[in-house]
């Protein structure tokens, strides 16, 4: 079975805590600190694999977890880093937040390889904090914690070209005749359960077509495999659409046309915009009577959408087809359609596990910081050394709360307050 979404649980790897060690060596009876930093926990990684076309792997893993970072050690040993994990995927691959449904990035083009979540840092050992009045330090950083998020995969298949139809007009066997593709071919609504990629090479030029599932009507409510199939012709730059002008199954092929526009209509109204060519399929099971593609031809050619009849069975009309096509997607100057990244984990899992307040007490005439990681920070840098005091500057502007303290009004000599510690504000 074709799978073209998936949920997972992906989980960075925890940074290591910084050693406290001091040297104890003969005849160096008060050594200085020693102790070493922790390792980087692993990050969580996403790469284009060429060889995959589907998301099957992830309905039987689910859980992806990079390795945490080694507690540093004695003698300035560092902690081991802890190993990526690495989520190979196949090209055309949307990644998105789960819960808001939110792009967080698109695995097409250049974009083969991201980084979605870092791994935490790893803490400073004790040999860090010592100062000339702070010579042995009894306390280290510890590592920055993990990082987790569940992620929803959907794979939107990359084409020039997408045919839709309803079931059973012929678009797998025109997508078998005109390139490489090797779709399998049956009698029966629902024949193509995935979508079919092939090159159609014109004397050393081409295009990729995307052989989309049979749609049917009510498609773009989700009925039968409507909305697991329409989201493949996201990308396309323009649509061949296929229509059974024998009506060999007793439909009306005008009536056929009109159904599917206005699925695509309901489901994405840029899709049903976009350039679009009427293959007339099936003229050779066309006998006596009314010619039916005129009539095709006088429906729809007045509003801008060229009719050409073919016979997939056969080929006849097929050559002039596929050189329309390739005239008209040589007009179309568009890039093909790449998700913009609309969600940034990093940022948001940082707010998220790690928020901090930033107010102005009018009564006390102070700006209060407060805040989980605030006072963790605290807890472990030494504000009476020059070092731990530029540990502390750097922490509050990385953090961007002197950014929101400047927002708030704050002025020179004003006062900060944090957990008890009072402190002059003056610019950098």
């Amino acid at each position: 079975m074709f799978a073209d979404r998936a949920k997972i649980f992906v989980k960075s790897g925890r940074g290591g805590d910084g050693h406290v060690s001091f040297r104890r060596e003969k005849y160096v009876p008060n050594g200085g600190p020693d102790g070493g930093d922790g390792g980087n926990g692993g990050s969580v990684v996403f790469v284009v694999d060429d060889g995959l076309n589907t998301l099957t792997d992830f309905r039987h893993i689910r859980k992806y977890c990079a390795e945490n970072g080694e507690e540093g050690g004695k003698k300035n040993c560092h902690g081991k880093n802890g190993k990526d994990i690495i989520i190979k995927v196949p090209a055309g691959t949307v990644i998105k937040e789960a819960v808001s449904g939110k792009v967080i990035t698109d695995m097409s083009g250049d974009n083969t390889r991201f980084t979605l979540l870092t791994g935490g840092r790893g803490g400073n050992g004790n040999q860090h904090y010592a100062t000339s009045t702070m010579q042995a330090p009894k306390y280290a950083q510890p590592g920055q914690p993990s990082k987790e998020l569940e992620l929803l995969l959907e794979l939107k298949v990359i084409a020039d070209v997408g045919l839709v139809g309803f079931p059973n007009v012929g678009k797998s066997t025109f997508l078998s005749r005109v390139t490489n593709a090797k779709p399998k071919i049956a009698n029966y609504h629902f024949t193509t359960l995935n979508p079919n990629l092939g090159v159609v090479d014109l004397d050393g030029d081409g295009f990729v077509i995307a052989d989309i599932p049979g749609l049917i009507e009510g498609a773009s409510e989700g009925i039968g495999l409507g909305h697991e199939f329409l989201r493949h012709i996201e990308r396309t730059k323009m649509l061949i659409h296929i229509v059974d002008a024998a009506s060999t199954e007793g439909r009306d092929p005008i009536e056929d046309i009109y159904v599917i526009n206005r699925e695509l209509e309901n489901y994405q109204a840029d899709i049903a915009g976009r350039p679009q060519i009427i293959a007339a399929n099936k003229i050779d099971c066309i006998f006596d009577g009314e010619d039916p593609v005129e009539k095709i031809r006088a429906e729809f050619e007045p509003k801008g959408i060229p009719v050409y009849a073919i016979s997939a069975v056969t080929g006849d009309g097929v050559k002039e087809l596929l050189y329309a096509v390739k005239n008209r997607l040589a007009d179309i100057k568009e890039k093909p359609v790449i998700f913009e990244q609309e969600y940034d984990p990093e940022a948001v899992l940082r707010q998220r596990d790690e928020p901090h307040t930033v107010t102005y007490d009018a009564e006390k005439d102070e700006y209060v910081v407060e805040g989980p990681r605030i006072e963790k920070m605290l807890g472990y840098t030494n504000l009476e050394s020059e070092k731990g005091f530029a540990f502390f500057q750097r922490f509050l502007r990385e953090n961007g709360i002197l950014e929101e303290l400047k927002e708030l009004g704050i002025k020179e000599g004003d006062t900060v307050r944090l957990y008890g510690l009072s402190f002059d504000y003056y610019p950098e």
